[in-house]
């Protein structure tokens, strides 16, 4: 039996659930964020410039992709050019273009054609600028009335971000402007990183099926008075750390008995 892949996983969510607009976020972040074999029609020319198979349905076009390798093999009946992306890098070349997505078409039960207007929505909501704060906080609180739905989306993204800060903190708070909110605060985050790491929430929120104001970001570093107070009371969420190599005790030659020196 084929894998059953992650993809397939979150289509059949989808599919299962048709008035759900949080399932069918769920598969929008899926294909957004997985690796995708798209097909060529030749080999990738100078410069990494691609040429991507393209098919027309009715009157619209469509380029191919597939969430695994085997099935873009089993799809094509012969050797075929193609390049791996992501979802989100496949978007944003189609985006604007005119041209739908087919997925996993014939070989898979994800198998399903977005249209154009999808794929451009995709890319938009990806492209989006997440807010970060700039009023300063007067009163940090638990978080309260955040949905499931967005602490798993939130976990799941962080859970990607290796060694790009140290920790994150979901808390209430109240700004000196009287509005409050929620705030996503990270702990020792890596300067290049903080993009990176404010777009991943801002994402988690949208394909939560979350309005984007619902929740700020901000960053800290370890020594800000405020964050003692995300400690406190905050959802802690540890971000993975690269593991330092492990240095190997030198051994003097003749000092363990078991093993004595080689003689050369």
């Amino acid at each position: 039996m084929d894998e059953v892949t992650a993809l397939d996983q979150a289509h059949a969510a989808m599919q299962a659930a048709p008035e759900e607009d949080a399932a069918r976020l769920r598969f929008y972040d899926r294909l957004a964020h997985c690796e995708l074999f798209l097909m060529l029609k030749e080999e990738a020319g100078e410069g990494d410039q691609i040429t991507p198979e393209l098919f027309e349905v009715g009157e619209a076009q469509y380029v191919l992709v597939f969430d695994r390798e085997e099935r873009l093999a089993a799809f094509a009946g012969r050797q075929v050019p193609y390049v791996a992306l992501s979802g989100r890098a496949i978007a944003g070349m189609l985006a604007g273009q005119g041209i739908g997505l087919g997925v996993n078409l014939e070989v898979a039960p994800s198998a399903i054609l977005l249209p154009e207007a999808a794929v451009d929505w995709l890319n938009e909501t990806l492209g989006h600028d997440p807010r970060e704060v700039e009023a300063a906080i007067s009163q940090v609180q638990a978080p309260t009335g955040l949905p499931e739905a967005l602490i798993t989306a939130l976990d799941g993204k962080l859970a990607t971000a290796m060694g790009l800060a140290e920790s994150a903190y979901l808390v209430g708070v109240t700004y000196e402007t009287g509005a409050r909110g929620h705030l996503l605060g990270f702990v020792g985050a890596v300067p290049e990183a903080e993009g990176a790491l404010a777009r991943a929430a801002s994402e988690a929120l949208t394909f939560s099926g979350i309005a984007a104001g619902a929740m700020d970001v901000g960053f800290f570093r370890g020594n800000d008075p405020i964050v003692a107070r995300l400690r406190k009371v905050g959802l802690r969420f540890d971000l993975p750390q690269p593991q330092a190599p492990r240095a190997e005790p030198v051994v003097p030659p003749g000092s363990e008995p078991d093993k004595p020196p080689r003689l050369r």
